[in-house]
């Protein structure tokens, strides 16, 4: 009887194993865009000279992505290793450029960074909620 029950936790281990096992970082969804979305936030407000970042909030806002991916099951080395990589961050930065340009952004025009600044404003966007206009 005992045989039976080891063997059917290590079997039940062996099952849960690639099942509980974590996607990579970049293939975490809610993280990743939420990282676009603040990169789409830092440019907004380098580009348009009407708007502010809400630099607490957005502390506050990295602090609960933290916590969300640790809650996930990730490691703080995993996650620093993640935020660290050059290759993440050009990953990241180019999204942000893109959903930029595909709202109309264009560099060199203040009045684009501004507009789609606003509008992220108004539509509550994650992007929006860590700027301020002046």
């Amino acid at each position: 009887m005992t045989r039976t029950i080891v063997a059917a936790l290590a079997i039940a281990a062996a099952c849960a194993g690639p099942a509980a096992a974590l996607p990579p970082l970049s293939a975490e969804r809610h993280i990743n865009d939420s990282l676009v979305q603040a990169r789409v936030a830092d440019m907004l407000r380098r580009g348009c000279p009407d708007l502010d970042a809400r630099i607490i909030r957005a502390f506050n806002e990295a602090r609960k992505l933290k916590r969300y991916a640790l809650n996930q099951g990730y490691s703080e080395a995993e996650i620093d290793a993640f935020l660290d990589s050059r290759d993440e961050r050009r990953r990241i930065y180019a999204q942000a450029d893109r959903y930029m340009t595909a709202n109309g952004v264009v560099n060199g025009q203040p009045e684009t960074f501004c507009r789609l600044g606003q509008q992220e404003i108004e539509r509550k966007t994650i992007a929006g909620s860590l700027l301020v206009a002046r």
